[in-house]
């Protein structure tokens, strides 16, 4: 069995322990795709089995984010998990935030939050945090799609849709955001509703997929979660493949969904008309 189980993470859950569920309904190495924050809810992708190879080929795909943000202070965490760090008495308008937003669409440098998994010599950012060091990370760019402000919540919290690819952090919207508007403000709700095919509406509860005996029914089969172009190769090119034996079949040059006579064996690169697989997942 490989393919992909669409979990939606219930806020307060660690990411860790979703995809533990999942390994022990099927049995084998599972991984996941873009850890959710504890805090967080939504969908979250698990790969079972050598499915999680094609990760590699998911993590730059668009995803979209409701997400609150509450201005007025800051922690060191940049959401209302952590230790409040400054104040301010400067709350925003929503026309004033509004206002901003045009500034944060395409691709924009970002300082990732020091509470997060980015890697310093070795060793991850928030560990180092956590111990009291100090901690600087480089800007990296990332690419917002859209953002939009929905509504305001109350009367210094507001809601925000956001469209956006892999490796923007939300919580550093946050903190950006607020400082285009002369305050400071938190992440206060997190919720992942779209991550390339994987939806709120095609994913399942964590309490649900455990308790259901008929589980195998929400796996995805591994060829739906990418959309390359399919190609279809003869037993005799196929095995010559798998065997190494790579020869010139005049495929167009690019990235290929590969089949074997109708069955998915992964994802290929065709160059100078040799296509080599580099994600097996049979």
């Amino acid at each position: 069995m490989t393919g992909f189980v669409n979990i939606i993470k219930p806020s307060g859950m660690s990411s860790a322990y979703a995809v533990g569920a999942v390994k022990k309904k099927f049995n084998k190495p599972c991984g996941h795709m873009g850890t959710l924050d504890p805090m967080a809810e939504g969908v979250l992708p698990v790969g079972i089995g050598k499915a999680s190879r094609l990760f590699q080929y998911l993590l730059d795909k668009e995803k979209t984010y409701i997400a609150r943000f509450i201005f007025g202070y800051t922690t060191d965490t940049l959401d209302i998990t952590g230790q409040v760090t400054e104040r301010t008495n400067k709350v925003p308008t929503l026309e004033e935030i509004r206002g901003v937003l045009g500034g944060f669409v395409g691709e924009i440098m970002q300082v990732p939050p020091i509470y997060s998994a980015k890697c310093i010599n070795g060793k991850r950012s928030y560990e180092l945090a956590r111990e009291g060091k100090e901690v600087e990370l480089e800007a990296k760019k990332v690419c917002i799609l859209g953002i939009e402000c929905l509504s305001q919540i109350s009367e210094n919290e507001f809601e925000f849709k956001i469209d956006c690819k892999g490796g923007t952090y939300i919580r550093s919207l946050a903190r950006d955001i607020a400082k285009a508007v002369n305050s400071l403000g938190v992440m206060s709700r997190l919720t992942r509703t779209r991550c390339g095919i994987f939806t709120m509406e095609n994913g399942i509860g964590v309490d649900e997929f455990k308790s259901s005996q008929d589980f195998e029914k929400y796996v995805i089969a591994p060829d739906e979660a990418v959309s390359f172009e399919k190609l279809n190769l003869t037993s005799g090119q196929a095995q010559k493949i798998l065997d190494g034996v790579y020869e010139n079949y005049g495929f167009n040059d690019g990235v290929y969904r590969v089949y074997n006579q109708g069955a998915f064996i992964g994802v290929g690169k065709v160059e100078n008309g040799i296509l080599r697989i580099n994600s097996y997942v049979r």
